[in-house]
This record gives C-alpha cells, structure tokens and sequence, in this order.
C-alpha cells in the first residue's frame, strides 16, 4: 500500500513540474508591448507586416495553443499565413479535425449514426480575416493583442471555450496594402499631412476592390483566402473585419439590411443574425456604445470574402468607425449623422440602442470592439456548436436533395463554344471554387438539344448548390422598398455576376430531370489544359481571334521578338483579325511552350497565307491617377496577365512630358475633375480640398488636355472609357503651326437628361449589337454584354472639319437588361454604347462601359485588345 501511495505522489509530483513548467513557458512570452515598443492601438503607433508576422511566429515558436501555417502569396510576393488558436489538445489534432470539418461540409451520405458520432469528436473552426482594405488598420493592429491574450490566459471560462472551439486568423488580408498604408503614415506623422491617404492604390492592383474579387479569384490573395473555405479547412464560422466612415455608428454587426440574397438557405441568415445579437449585447455589455445592426450593408451580392456564406459557412462582417489611420479625431455631436438604409435619424433606435454621443475617437476604441468581438463570435460557437455542427451537415445533405428534386437539375456547357479558351476558364474556376464538375463521355440528346461528348455538366445536386445557381443562373434583383410604394431600397454594389454571360459563354440551364444523363458523365477532377502539337509539315501556327488568349500569346510573342501577322480577310483556317505566325526551326520549341503556357487552341497549315499585315507592338502610354484609382489598377492587371506592356503616366505629367514617343494612350474611368485639377468638385460646384498631400493632388490642367488633344491631332491614338470620356467633350483647343483651331468632337453625354426622364441602371448586363468586321470588333459575336452603369450615356453629332465618326456598339430597341437592374431600359434604345472617332491623323475610342469590369467581364475584352491594335 505505502509503494502505492509514493508511486501515486510521485505522478502527482511529475504533472505537477509540467503544469508548472508550461505555466513558466506561457509567462514567459513577450507582450506586444515589450516586443514592438509600444501598446497595440496607442497614439499615432502602428506596426508593419512583417513585424507583426515575426511577433506571431515567436508566439507559435513558444505556445503549444498555437500554429501558424503560410496560405499563399501576395500579389507582391509576400507569405500570407493562417494562425490557429484552440486548446493544446485540438491543436495537436488539427489535421483529424480537419478531415472531419469536410466530411460534415461535403458528405451527404452520413447516417445519423455516423453524423453523431463526428459531430461529437469536431469542433466549431471560426475563421476571422482581418484588414483586407488596408486604410482600416485596427483589425489586424488588433490581431497581436488577441493572439498574445488567448496564447497566455488562464481564465477557466476563455480556456473552456477553445476546447469546443479552433480560432483561425488571417493576420492580415492584404499584406501588400498593411505595408504601404503603414509606411505612408509613418511618412507623415509629426507634419501637418499627418493621417493623409495613401496615394494610389492599397494593392499591387484592385485596392478597395479585393473585396469584390471572390466570384473571378484573379487575385492571389483572394486565392488563398478562397482556398480556406473551398477546398481545405471547411469552416463552419467566418467573419471579416472592417472600418467604415467616421461620423455614423461605432460599430456594425450583423444582420445585414434588405436586400438579401435568395438562394441563402434561411437558416444561415437566422445563424448569423444570431452572432450578431450575441454581439450586440456582449458589447453593450462591455460599455461600448453605438452598435449598430440592419444598417446600411445588405448582403445580395456575392463578392466579397462573405461569398462562403454561398458555400454554407456562417459568414458576415463587422465594420468599425474609423480614425485617421492612426491618428485620433474629435467628433462633434452634431456632426454624427446616418443616411439610407436601417437608419433615418442618429438617435435611439431598434437598430442602434444605445448611440455613441460624440468626443475624441481613438485606434484604441477600434481595438476594444475588435477584442470584445472576437471573443463574442468564439462564445456564440463554443455555446452552441452541437448545433451548428449538426446544422451544417444536414444543411449539404438539403443542398444535394434540393439539386436532385427541383428545377434548376443542370447546367450544360456546349463543347463548343465561341472562344474555346474561355471554358477552359471556367472549368478551372469553379474547380478552385470546390465545384464539382463533369464532362459527356458521349454525345446526349436534352429537350430536343443535342449536347457533344465533352460538354461541361455543372449539377446541383451538391454541397455548395447555393454558389452553383448564383454564378450560372441570370440575375434577377430582389426589389424592396421602404415603404409601400416607396423609394426603392438600392443595391450595396452591383447586380450582375453570371458567369455564363460575363464569360461570353453558353449555358444551357436544364429544368427537368434526365434519368439518362448520369451514366455519361465522368468527373473532371483535374485542371483542364489546351491541347496543341505543331504538325511536322506546319509552316504557320495561326491563333483564333476568338480566343482572349491568342491576343495575350500575340503580344508576348512580338516582346520576345517574333514576327506577328494579322489576317486581313477570312481564310479556311481563321477569321479576319486572326494572328499568324510563320514557323522555323528556331522558333518551333517557343511556340509549342507558349501555345500550352497560354492555352491558345491553335491552327496550323502549311500553306502560304496571303493577305497578312505585320503588326508591331503598341507603345502604350496608361494613365493613372493617385486617388485610390480601382479601375485603372483592374486594366493593368488585365494588360499584366495579357503580356502586354505600357508605361505609367500620372495626369500633372502631361504638361510636359513628350507624347511622341507614344502610340496610343489610355484612360481608364476616373473623374474628369480629377484628371484635369487632381480634386473633386462638390455640389456647390467648387473644388474640394484633396485628402492626399498636395504633391500628389495634381491634374494635367488645360494645357495638358490640349498637349492630348495635339497628339491625336498628329496621329496618336486614345482610348476612354467611363467617366473619362468626359474629359474629352465639350469645346477644346488645340495649336496648328501658328493658329489656334476651336472644335468639339461629335459626341457628348447625356446621362443626366436621361436620369431625369427615369433611367435608372444598378450595375448590370447590358446587351449591345456590335458592328461586324470592324477592327475595334475583331473576335467578338454579332451581339456582346457589357457591363454598364448608366453613365456615360453616348449621342453623336455630325461632325465638322477634320472629324469623322461610326458607332462601334448599339442598345438594342429592347430586352436590353439580361441580368441586373434597370428601369426604364427603354430609354437607351438605339444609343451608342462605342463609338470611334477620327481627329486629323489620330483616332479617339470611346465605350459608355469599362471593357474589363473588375476583369469580370471577359467576354469583351476584345474591345480593349483590338482598340490598342488599331492603326
């Protein structure tokens, strides 16, 4: 018995040491204070990326509570990681709970048996991303107090709550961003530009657009993002944490206002309404005021990294009031205000209980919501995550059963498709997208529709059911109103995303099931890739004008070198506009690489091709400006991965740089007051102050559009799109030899006329009928969808002297709209969509629409491709 009792003491000794060495260990971690000299959230502090990446690497280096796993890459380079905070137990078991995560998120097939079971060894995985727009720095300043807190605490309450519970963190969303709107405070802080925005774009590319890339995934930081909720971890849980303007409510937390998205399965919607009230309340509780709910955010469109909610997840958004970077503001009471949706006046409501009042407003507030937050989310998972285990299983098996029960049953691909490269597209993206995908075996009769062996078959009769109709289906928006016949509840953002019509694809959607099908098919598990080897006896490679690709595989071509031809008239082999290559043993090996590295379906012939006219490589003159320029960073990403070189012009450079040297220039929509001054004019009609330093708040002035309106003059070539266009109508001047010539060009915009008559576009679809065997519409079909806005709206004129035009693209007469939102469609009618425009030896392009939307929309690219071609 004494042996007994001293072997007993004896264990109790041991566990004792441990407990005690790993309560030394977890002591023993630095504090965010100590390790980056100052408190996270302090006064006018602020750390970088790569700072805060190396402080969590230390804390994963020294507690068993942590991991840390890299994710991908930043569109600049940069690692991009994931941080999983649970108890040491679920930490060393990651990889099982993973496993189970999608057994529960894609097997419908699990008996109750098997479902109980797995529910009762899983846990809740919550995934928190943090500060993807890089101006709303308090998340991710946030992020090392919250790792440092949940690595060292001792509360029994806190530590119960990860034994339900694996907290996973993005530190930051945009590590490329966090870097430069750091560096650009540090910059100022001291001066009296202090807190000023960062010139440019926070991103390599889209800045505040990264949160509307998560449909396209062109963004490698939306890839590794996507990644988490598509094809790896399979959380069930998601929020993103953002900031919003500084004068409304302090906070926002779920639900979202009207309207919402309707294939979301109801019970998401209640899930996250329920975190947003657990919210609510804890930060009430807490004594932090002006939470806000139902105000403002709707949650229709798919996007945003919200988009997983498609995909099962609970997901949502908070948004905090912001600072001056990192510079506090004092608010005065009366300058509080709300407008639009939930909220009409800035008082106690249903919706903001308790308001906040007004004072000085600090990065440290932000920090408190973000901490108190944080941890609500991870007690509403751990209190109730039999439920949401259970939910989110029963929830794929109601998703594969409604697929397999109601129409939509299919949606068919053809095999065949007008640019072939742009199916390969889509099956590579929806496989990313963790979309199940199948391809006909053998040819099928449908509804009278003959389907060929290698059509792509997309069901919905899977998991992520929710996401398949939202891409494929054409959009129809939810309208809501106020009131009874009130004013219209307008969308957040945009209204259109089918894939099918932004790809310029064919899609056949099938409404009844087809017993016959299933045999058929066979899964496509694999990237797919075009297929080319260049025949022995082939003496020219031609590439399809068509295809997107060819245009991309042409300019990289002529870059390294090679002599590329355009076909002038139809052949056996491709049509006019097509590119051609003559073949020789030095270049044979280059071109094979390039044609799979591209994914151009070639041609080949060993024939000679007559009627072909070199090309050369346009030297592009791409002109951006500095205030947070979205849709110039969204070309350049298109121009980037279309190989296409250029070089970058800030507008204040017209005034004296030489444009000789240049072939074409191109504007991208931004405002017309910006381009000329670099401000803004306010509803008074006065310039308001810019919110840049003033080295970066420049325009190119008069002269500066007259230097442009002189290169067209002596042959240069512009294209505009968007708001740009304006910039170009109205009277100009321009110098000739000793004269000065007066004259405007034929055309001017008439949106506002046709704004007040009723028009009214919510970021949509249109269709447009193209003008055939012109070179701007080289490649594209005879009817094309754009996406448009409502403004600009193109009227042209006769021209005078030395001008001439054509109308490149037209509204049809009617069914203009096939997917968004518009009223009074009618309006547009017959009107110019493009137009081209000759001035002296130059010629001016000019689209009402962005031919890349958020490189949403490639269908139409090839208004862009054969608009820098032009000669």
């Amino acid at each position: 018995m004494k042996k007994k009792y001293l072997a007993f003491f004896a264990i109790v000794f041991v566990l004792a040491n441990i407990f005690a060495a790993q309560a030394q260990k977890v002591s023993d971690l630095v504090t965010p204070k100590d390790y980056f000299g100052f408190q996270p959230g302090s006064e006018g502090n602020l750390y970088t990326y790569s700072q805060l990446i190396d402080y969590l690497k230390l804390l994963d280096k020294d507690s068993p509570r942590l991991k840390m796993e890299q994710i991908g890459e930043s569109p600049m380079g940069q690692a991009m990681y994931i941080l999983f905070i649970s108890s040491e137990e679920n930490i060393r078991n990651l990889e099982s709970y993973k496993a189970m995560n999608k057994e529960l998120m894609l097997n419908p097939n699990l008996n109750k048996k098997e479902q109980t079971q797995l529910i009762e060894k899983a846990k809740v995985f919550f995934l928190a991303t943090l500060s993807m727009h890089s101006s709303e720095v308090g998340p991710s300043q946030a992020a090392s107090l919250i790792a440092y807190d949940y690595a060292t605490t001792s509360d029994p309450e806190l530590l119960s709550y990860f034994d339900n519970v694996v907290y996973m963190m993005v530190p930051n969303h945009n590590p490329d961003g966090m870097d430069m709107v750091v560096n650009n405070y540090k910059k100022y802080k001291g001066t009296k530009y202090e807190g000023a925005t960062l010139p440019g774009l926070y991103h390599k590319y889209v800045g505040h657009d990264n949160n509307r890339d998560f449909i396209t995934l062109s963004q490698t930081d939306t890839k590794a993002i996507s990644a988490i909720t598509s094809t790896t971890w399979f959380p069930q849980v998601m929020v993103e944490k953002h900031q919003m303007g500084s004068r409304g409510p302090r906070y926002f937390v779920p639900p979202n206002h009207d309207p919402i998205a309707e294939n979301i399965d109801p019970g998401l919607w209640n899930w996250t309404g329920l975190f947003g009230t657990n919210m609510i309340k804890d930060l009430t509780g807490a004594g932090l005021k002006g939470v806000s709910q139902g105000y403002a955010f709707d949650n229709y469109w798919p996007g945003s990294t919200e988009t997983c909610l498609w995909k099962n997840v609970m997901s949502f958004l908070t948004e905090a009031a912001s600072v001056a970077t990192a510079t506090s503001i004092y608010i005065e009471p009366n300058e509080l205000s709300v407008s639009g949706k939930g909220m009409a006046e800035y008082a106690i409501s249903a919706n903001m209980p308790d308001p906040w009042m007004g004072g000085w407003w600090k990065l440290s507030d932000i920090i408190d919501l973000e901490l108190v937050s944080t941890k609500s989310i991870i007690k509403t998972a751990s209190f109730h995550k039999k439920e949401i285990l259970t939910y989110t299983n029963n929830l794929c098996k109601k998703e594969v059963l409604l697929g397999a029960s109601e129409a939509p049953y299919y949606y068919i691909l053809p095999a065949k498709q007008h640019d072939q490269g742009q199916l390969l597209a889509f099956v590579n993206l929806m496989l990313e997208h963790g979309i199940q995908l199948n391809t006909l075996k053998e040819d099928i009769v449908i509804n009278q529709t003959l389907f060929s062996k290698g059509s792509v078959v997309v069901s919905l009769a899977q998991p992520f059911r929710a996401f398949v109709k939202e891409v494929m289906e054409n959009q129809k928006f939810p309208v809501r109103h106020y009131s009874k016949d009130g004013p219209l509840i307008e969308p957040y953002d945009i209204t259109s995303w089918s894939l099918p019509l932004h790809m310029g694809l064919k899609s056949v959607e099938i409404n009844n099931p087809v017993d016959h099908l299933i045999a058929k098919l066979e899964p496509i598990t694999a990237p797919a890739d075009a297929i080319n080897s260049i025949p022995s006896d082939a003496e020219y490679v031609v590439l399809p004008v068509d295809q997107n690709k060819s245009f991309a595989l042409a300019f990289e071509l002529m870059d390294k070198g090679q002599d590329i031809f355009r076909l002038s008239a139809d052949t056996e082999k491709a049509k006019q506009g097509s590119f051609a290559l003559k073949l020789n043993t030095k270049n044979r090996t280059l071109v094979q690489n390039l044609l799979k590295e591209n994914g151009v379906f070639a041609e080949f012939t060993s024939k000679k091709l007559d009627g072909l006219k070199k090309l050369s490589n346009p030297k592009i003159g791409f002109v951006e400006t500095w205030n947070h320029d979205m849709d110039a960073g969204w070309t350049r990403y298109v121009l980037d991965t279309h190989h296409i070189p250029f070089q970058l012009i800030r507008p204040d450079e017209f005034k004296t740089l030489d444009l000789s040297s240049f072939d074409v220039l191109v504007f991208p929509s931004s405002s017309k007051d910006i381009l000329l001054e670099g401000k803004r004019k306010g509803s008074s009609g006065n310039y308001n102050p810019s919110s840049l330093p003033p080295e970066y708040a420049k325009g190119m002035g008069k002269e500066g559009l007259k230097r442009i309106m002189e290169f067209v003059d002596n042959g240069g070539n512009v294209i505009t799109w968007g708001s740009s266009t304006d910039l170009f109508m109205g009277p100009m001047k321009i110098n000739k030899g000793k004269e000065e010539e007066d004259f405007s060009l034929p055309i001017s915009n008439i949106a506002n006329r046709l704004e007040k008559k009723g028009l009214y576009v919510a970021g949509s679809l249109a269709t447009v009928r193209v003008l055939e065997n012109h070179p701007l519409t080289y490649g594209l079909e005879a009817t094309a969808n754009i996406f448009y806005r409502g403004d600009p709206t193109f009227q042209t004129n006769i021209p005078g002297f030395d001008i001439d035009r054509r109308v490149i693209a037209t509204f049809p007469e009617d069914h203009i709209c096939p997917s968004g939102y518009m009223e009074n469609e009618e309006l547009l009618a017959k009107l110019p969509a493009a137009v081209w425009i000759k001035k002296g030896k130059g010629q001016m392009v000019f689209y009402s629409f962005s031919p890349q939307f958020r490189s949403s929309t490639s269908g139409v690219y090839k208004f862009l491709f054969n608009a820098l071609l032009l000669d």
